[in-house]
């Protein structure tokens, strides 16, 4: 069997470190991808990037990101942009463990550029899938 370009990872949440990089584990080299964990009190510096935009998504309390001196507060299961020459804090005011995805990237995302099939027989190049049906759910 061939070997394929595919990598795994865990998120520690209770690992006692407050930054994973995803992106070393899995190595991703498109865009960054970090875990960090927050205990209450705990926050993060403040700091901007030169060129590179961050996606945060909580998984897990609440994070209190500051902008600019701004206070917005993002609960589970939200998500914030944040531009590149932005200066924020990430910061945990909240009584429970934050836990949150970090995304980063810079330049134009290569959008549309996927490849379907209808099963695993099929061969040749594939088609955009949208123009490739859905597959029936699996029985319950």
């Amino acid at each position: 069997m061939a070997e394929h370009d595919i990598a795994f990872a865990t998120v520690r949440r209770d690992g006692g470190e407050r930054f994973q990089s995803l992106r070393r584990e899995l190595g991703v080299s498109a865009f960054g991808m970090n875990v960090i964990t927050l205990e209450p009190g705990q926050r993060g510096r403040i700091h901007a990037h030169e060129h590179q935009e961050e996606v945060y998504l909580v998984l897990q309390g609440e994070l209190t990101l500051v902008v600019e001196g701004e206070e917005h507060v993002v609960g589970p299961d939200g998500a914030v942009r944040v531009g590149p020459s932005v200066r924020r804090q990430l910061v945990n005011a909240g009584s429970e463990r934050l836990v949150l995805l970090a995304l980063g990237g810079a330049g134009e995302h290569v959008g549309r550029d996927g490849r379907a099939w209808t099963s695993w027989d099929e061969g040749g190049p594939g088609r955009p899938p949208q123009e490739t049906p859905l597959p029936e759910d699996l029985p319950r």
